[in-house]
């Protein structure tokens, strides 16, 4: 599946992969995101992805042309996670409606873990 815009000279195809690449570097841009999970949790424990599977967080689907977006996320310990995802919510709608054009019709924030700091 992949999402098309419509111009004067012709359409432009984005894939999914291209989508779920953009969103997610935009929300691993928000302060309080340690980095996307894996959308299954085993035994109670989430896996932390590498920049280089950012997309393996991120689910993208359409609903009557407008794009539905599930992230699957590991917080910060001792930052606020509604307000972590609130911000998440604004920055990859914005990011997904300015860069390739599409409409988004909602954002899904998963929040798979939460990550202590590393000692000092």
């Amino acid at each position: 599946m992949s999402q098309e815009i419509a111009t004067q000279q012709g359409k432009v195809y984005f894939s999914k992969e291209v989508i779920s690449n953009i969103a997610g570097i935009a929300a691993m841009e928000c302060y309080g995101l340690v980095g996307m999970a894996s959308q299954k949790v085993q035994d109670g424990l989430a896996e932390l992805l590498g920049r280089e599977n950012l997309s393996k967080g991120v689910v993208i689907s359409s609903d009557e042309d407008r794009l539905v977006i599930d992230l699957y996320v590991i917080v910060e310990y001792g930052t606020n996670i509604g307000e972590v995802a609130n911000n998440i919510i604004d920055k990859v709608s914005y990011t997904i409606k300015n860069m390739l054009g599409l409409k988004v019709k909602k954002v899904n924030v998963h929040v798979q873990g939460v990550r202590i700091g590393e000692a000092n």
